[in-house]
């Protein structure tokens, strides 16, 4: 869950009070949050949130407003964004979008600050919300990244192209001569981290104004000059470029939010394409985008298991910062400008559960008992637990989500059968794992120092596409398990394997198969009663590379309601 560090005196200076770590605790899960430590020499309070779906919370300014209002306060009326049907005139404040970022990073948002010096707690908290919208909510900079600039010093129309990585060059922040845009992915430390981003693309996307002053290489580095924002600076350009032009504007709307909150003047800037998006061709931001909900009363209260009037509910979302109206049967919701995370009525329910205060609700009883059981996956996989401690195995957890990059890249496998997340937060959970094997490698990878032999295993869930189930997928229970040490090879994975299905009462055979993950000739399919369960062998030395590993290892996996149900 994404952390943040706020300046304790800015802090309450947004919030319109003082508060001790005991008050902050009380209204803190207003905003899903809760207090993760205090650091009184650096003056920072440090603030963990538990929803990803609010990163207008991710900031100093946002998680204010929303206590700021859940307490009482009124909420805050921005008048700097355009809608559909009004645009502000900004023809001085342009950015022109060329045809040649179509494919490459086809998208751009933009608008101005001025009206206030940036002091040093508003250019941590705005390098900190550029870091965490990025970060989390942009996957690492692939679909949001951001960047800050001098606004004096840039002439406009700002341009937007794809250029040539290896004939464009320019000074980035933190060296002090020209390189070209190819050069800043091999030797600049920023293009090291964030360069595989745009490595494979034909051009490379480029920010500079009409004098031909580079603003910066998005999405991987600013320049020395316009890019180098300071404590003092006045006048600020803030852009923000990607690939989903929604998650674009959402991000712009909470850093101008944030901004406006701390007494700067939101000046917006207009882009112009040279073809179609769903907004259009000329897009002002800040831009209004959200489309009211409405939830019927008799749901809420339903869900609620509360009757709560009509006025009660406009109420609690009065103190989420919602401005609503109601009739006798619904609620009409105006969902505010940073927000865009209402995707069904129970959105609306959700929030007039925390503005009316989760305490006020009475604990009922339930009424009806029943007895638990195990059911007979479970005993199965605690029986297969047993048996792999008793052979010398350490039992793992694992998440079960994680990214492309390990799940399948660093297996050398096509993942035409991993589930993916059609919209996540972060890349680190972007894919439904269909195979233990990574967890345990992860596991390997950073236990080099550790005594050998290395034996660990998990019991868990996996999921795959299946086109043939009515879902498309299917969650299966499954057993891998992993060792390695410095002459291990298939004999002993082989020998492993014959004493659990011993123990399991169950007979098998084995059959040849060429598998990427394993090495050709020393890896087999598990078959019993004609049906594959699983698989094993030594782990191939391409894998092991991939992931940072330098002793011979082996793997096995095995269906467990396969082997139940043989």
């Amino acid at each position: 869950m994404p952390k943040i560090e706020v300046h304790t005196g800015r802090f309450f200076e947004l919030l319109g009070d003082t508060y001790t770590d005991d008050q902050l605790e009380e209204i803190l899960p207003a905003a899903k949050a809760e207090l993760d430590g205090r650091d009184d020499e650096q003056g920072i309070l440090k603030i963990e949130l538990n929803d990803t779906n609010r990163p207008d919370l991710w900031s100093a300014a946002g998680l204010a407003r929303q206590l700021r209002v859940n307490q009482g306060a009124q909420a805050p009326f921005y008048d700097f964004f355009s809608t559909d049907l009004e645009q502000f005139e900004c023809e001085d404040r342009v950015v022109e979008v060329d045809q040649s970022t179509t494919g490459i990073r086809p998208y751009i948002v933009a608008f101005a600050v001025s009206g206030k010096a940036v002091d040093e707690a508003s250019l941590k908290d705005l390098i900190q919300t550029q870091e965490k919208l990025c970060w989390n909510f942009g996957r690492k900079r692939r679909s949001i990244a951001m960047g800050v600039y001098r606004s004096d010093l840039i002439t406009y129309p700002v341009q937007y192209a794809a250029v040539d990585p290896d004939t464009t060059s320019f000074i980035p922040l933190q060296m002090d001569l020209p390189m070209t845009l190819r050069q800043i992915l091999k030797d600049h430390p920023k293009g090291q981290e964030f360069g595989h981003i745009v490595a494979d693309l034909p051009r490379f996307p480029f920010l500079q104004d009409a004098n031909g002053q580079v603003l910066s290489f998005p999405p991987v580095i600013n320049s020395a000059e316009i890019g180098a924002v300071q404590i003092g600076d006045e006048q600020l350009f803030i852009e923000l470029t990607g690939t989903v032009l929604k998650d674009l504007i959402l991000a712009a709307s909470i850093v101008s939010c944030d901004l406006a909150d701390q007494g700067f003047t939101i000046l917006p800037v207009k882009v112009v394409y040279p073809y179609e998006t769903e907004f259009g061709r000329e897009i002002v931001c800040p831009y209004y985008f959200q489309e009211p909900v409405s939830a019927d009363l008799s749901y809420v209260n339903s869900l609620l298991g509360e009757e709560l009037s009509a006025d009660q509910s406009l109420e609690a979302l009065r103190r989420m910062g919602i401005y609503a109206i109601a009739d006798e049967q619904k609620l009409f919701v105006t969902i505010p400008e940073y927000r865009n995370d209402f995707l069904h009525p129970v959105d609306v329910v959700e929030d007039v559960m925390i503005g009316h205060g989760l305490g006020r609700f009475e604990p009922v009883m339930p009424r009806d008992y029943t007895v638990g059981r195990l059911t007979s996956a479970e005993l199965f996989a605690r029986k297969v637990k047993d048996i792999m401690i008793g052979l010398g195995f350490q039992e793992m957890m694992y998440n079960y989500l994680g990214s492309r990059k390990d799940y399948i890249e660093k297996m050398h496998v096509d993942g035409a059968e991993y589930i993916q997340i059609a919209n996540p937060m972060t890349e680190n959970y972007e894919y439904v794992r269909a195979s233990i094997m990574p967890s345990l490698l992860n596991s390997e990878s950073v236990s080099g120092n550790a005594v050998y032999p290395h034996r660990i295993f998990e019991v868990g869930k996996v999921a795959f596409l299946e086109p043939s189930d009515n879902s498309g997928t299917v969650t299966r229970n499954a057993l891998g398990f992993f060792s390695s040490d410095s002459a291990i090879g298939f004999n002993e994975i082989n020998s492993e394997l014959a004493a659990l299905l011993f123990y399991l009462n169950r007979a098998y055979s084995l059959r040849e198969v060429q598998d990427p993950r394993f090495i050709e000739g020393r890896a087999g399919e598990i078959i019993i009663d004609g049906v594959r369960v699983g698989i094993f062998g030594e782990v191939h030395p391409a894998v092991l590379e991939s992931w940072g590993i330098g002793m011979p290892s082996v793997m096995c996996e095995m269906d467990l309601d396969l082997v139940m149900a043989l």
